[in-house]
């Protein structure tokens, strides 16, 4: 997390105003208000895309235990030609509380 994310949610969650939060940081209201109206960079771009692809991708898995976990999301994204890696798979999923449910011993591989 960024500082000036992390202004922002004290904003949010605890009601600081991002005066406050900013003087205590020693950083300037003026750069944290650059910061928050500028807009999004390609890798927060990128990041969105993948975060919806992968979304995606598990919600039209069904929701069959065990079936679609990252790697499984990882192969259908190298399919349509997404150039990511598992462990950027894994970190996207993790970000948004995606899981599978451990499969039972009798319901077989």
């Amino acid at each position: 997390m960024s500082v000036a994310h992390f202004v922002a949610a004290q904003r949010t969650e605890h009601r600081v105003p991002h005066a406050k939060c900013c003087r205590w940081l020693g950083i300037s209201e003026s750069w944290f208000y650059k910061w928050h109206d500028r807009p999004p960079t390609a890798r927060e771009q990128r990041r969105a895309e993948l975060d919806a692809a992968v979304k995606a991708v598990f919600d039209d898995s069904g929701g069959t235990p065990g079936t679609y976990g990252s790697p499984r999301v990882f192969e259908d994204l190298a399919e349509a030609g997404w150039k990511v890696s598992v462990n950027t798979v894994a970190a996207s999923m993790a970000r948004q509380g995606l899981q599978v449910e451990p499969r039972n011993a009798s319901d077989g591989p």
